[in-house]
């Protein structure tokens, strides 16, 4: 699973031996296909490297040939050549590739063309993370830390409407007030605007006071199922989202053509002013699973085909039942039912409200063979169209500089954040414009784990972090037995774990080598596991004599489990034995305290701490830890 996947194909193209090299570990990363000239051949040392090509000619003419079939470019070229060179090339922003470049130094990233709807932008960033580099945005929005407002809809599969997308843009990024109405699809993204944005956001029935109220908007988005004309040559910019909502019930006689399914629901659409950009898909009974018509709109259309059996199609209350149907198929409905059913997203029988918008409709087109019954239902969540993601981030100790490159990439590439508020602090600059996040309190785990599943079974990329490494003592277990729990098939959605240094690793590098020998880590924390087996484990560790990292060693509501874990260790090792307390490590307010087993508890200890317990050969020298690799010259006991 890569995390470039988004963009691919990508073509990286470097015309210099340092810009070759500097690109080479790149596409390693990206998955990218880096193209250079022959003359750049000796830059990869003779390698055979199965992603580097050599191209022939001019780059001009190189990229004329490839330009249709890369979704990404990123160039190490001076960014007046590399203008020069695409400007033949571009058509419009809807459809022109993202376009990046690189420095040869390596110390920028910018965002050169089709920013938001190309990707450009996110690329931009990920490229960013990925080398070092600092990122270069120079769209409006992003100095405004707004989302773009032609890409607000992309993680939850809306589709772009009529409109007039440059004057609401330019409306935005001129800070005037823009007004906001959404009658569908979800609010979470409104949730995730800076204070001072510019938007009048509107709810239907909503009588509650906001802030620019008393404002005059200078634009309009609309967010809805419904198909607004908007006049082109109007001073008032406006512009239309169409989350995916509508969900077309179909019953048809065996044969109708794809034309009269494909007609009737234009007509229907038109007639109750919906946008056929918000269907989401179609349902039907199961055994239409393999009608032709049906299944050459949904190819053609991108629509996904529901079916159910009619004992769940029975069992909806439904305005218009039939019983020439009934003894037909098995059930008095079927395009009201499946329309109901499917807004639902509900596959077995129980209680649904009514979510018809528009009750049965038969078709029939001259001189095309069948008929079709057409109905239409409104889910409450719009349909994605998308395979969720689940990336679990570990974010090391708290300093930006101590996550890998994959672990910054996938926290700035991710749809949606999850994460202790404590932590999405701290990983606060690796976050875009836009970006959807959710903060949670510290004792909320299995909500996050919860929540991070459905948003990725929803259809969106979530990445959630953890501080430390995700696997250990983090949210990966969480969520994976969340996963189990709910017979997840190990495959969608997708999973992939990002390592991070963990709180024990973090702590043994700042106050020297404690860890060089055998070692283990033991949480005190008795939330998840009984004290009589965190006891067990502390005795076995501590007649083991390995070095221990104990975690959560003190809350405050929980004091006594430290004092103990002292008595156990004090049976089996000297009272001078060394002991570090590191406490925040990595971050502003790092605290680090050097003492032995015997005075411990002397110095302060919180969640936030770690304690280092040495083993016997263990010993401080000049304020650094020690453990020696081997047994050698001790005695053992």
């Amino acid at each position: 699973m890569s995390l470039f996947e988004d963009y691919q194909p990508i073509a990286a193209i470097a015309v210099t031996p340092s810009g070759v090299k500097r690109l080479l570990s790149l596409c390693d990363a990206t998955d990218a296909i880096l193209w250079i000239p022959a003359s750049c051949q000796e830059a990869i040392d003779g390698k055979t490297l199965t992603r580097v090509q050599v191209y022939t000619g001019s780059l001009t003419d190189h990229l004329a040939k490839i330009w249709p079939d890369c979704r990404a470019f990123i160039f190490c070229l001076a960014t007046g050549a590399v203008v020069r060179a695409i400007a033949p090339l571009l058509q419009h922003k809807s459809i022109d590739p993202a376009v990046v470049v690189v420095d040869e130094a390596g110390k920028f990233t910018i965002s050169l063309c089709s920013g938001h709807q190309g990707g450009a932008d996110c690329l931009t960033q990920a490229v960013a993370h990925q080398l070092g580099a600092t990122p270069v945005l120079t769209g409006a929005s992003s100095a405004l830390q707004l989302p773009g407002i032609d890409v607000l809809g992309v993680p939850f599969g809306w589709n772009r409407g009529e409109g007039n997308w440059t004057a609401v843009s330019a409306a935005i990024a001129r800070q005037e007030p823009v007004e906001v109405i959404q009658e569908v699809g979800c609010t979470l993204w409104q949730e995730n605007l800076p204070e001072d944005h510019p938007f009048i956001l509107e709810l239907p029935n909503d009588t509650t006071p906001h802030k620019l109220e008393a404002k005059t908007p200078k634009a309009r988005v609309w967010i809805s199922a419904t198909q607004r004309q908007f006049a082109p040559d109007s001073d008032f910019p406006k512009v239309q989202w169409h989350p995916r909502v509508l969900w077309v019930g179909v019953g048809c006689e065996r044969g109708t053509s794809r034309r009269v399914v494909e007609t009737a629901i234009a007509q229907v659409c038109q007639s109750h002013h919906f946008a056929q950009a918000a269907i989401a898909g179609i349902a039907t009974i199961d055994i239409k699973a393999d009608e032709v018509g049906l299944l050459e709109l949904c190819e053609a259309r991108q629509w996904p085909l529901k079916t159910f059996p009619s004992e769940v199609l029975k069992s909806v209350a439904v305005p218009t039942p039939s019983t020439v149907v009934e003894q037909e198929v098995g059930t008095p409905s079927v395009a009201e039912a499946a329309a109901i059913v499917a807004a639902h997203g509900l596959t077995s029988p129980g209680e649904m409200r009514n979510s018809l918008l528009v009750s049965k409709q038969i078709f029939r087109l001259e001189g095309e063979p069948g008929a079709v019954t057409i109905a239409i239902g409104q889910s409450e969540r719009e349909y994605t169209g998308r395979e969720g993601k689940l990336w679990l981030v570990g974010t090391g100790p708290g300093a930006l500089n101590q996550m890998t490159p994959a672990a910054q990439t996938a926290i700035a590439t991710a749809d949606l954040v999850i994460g202790y508020t404590l932590y999405i602090d701290l990983i606060k600059p690796l976050l875009r414009p836009g970006q959807l996040v959710q903060s949670l309190p510290i004792t909320q785990e299995r909500h996050r784990a919860q929540l991070a599943i459905a948003f990725a079974e929803w259809g969106l990329t979530v990445a959630v972090i953890s501080s430390g490494d995700a696997g250990i003592y983090g949210m990966a277990g969480l969520v994976l037995e969340q996963l189990r729990e709910g017979n997840w098939d190990g495959q969608t959605p997708g999973v992939q774990v990002f390592p991070g240094i963990t709180a024990l690793q973090a702590a043994a590098s700042r106050v020297g080598t404690p860890l060089m020998h055998d070692f283990c880590a033991i949480s005190l924390s008795d939330l998840l596991t009984p004290w009589t087996m965190i006891e067990k484990r502390l005795e076995a560790a501590a007649a083991a004599d390995f070095v221990v990292a104990l975690y959560n060693p003190r809350s405050r509501t929980r004091t006594e489990q430290i004092a103990t874990a002292q008595a156990i260790f004090l049976k089996y090792r000297k009272p001078d034995t060394p002991v570090a307390i590191v406490r925040s490590a990595y971050r502003e307010d790092e605290q680090i305290t050097l003492t032995t087993l015997e005075q411990l508890l002397e110095n302060p200890i919180d969640m936030l701490s770690t304690i280092l317990i040495g083993n016997q050969s263990t010993s401080f020298y000049e304020n650094w830890m020690i453990t020696p690799r081997g047994y050698l010259g001790f005695e053992t006991r």
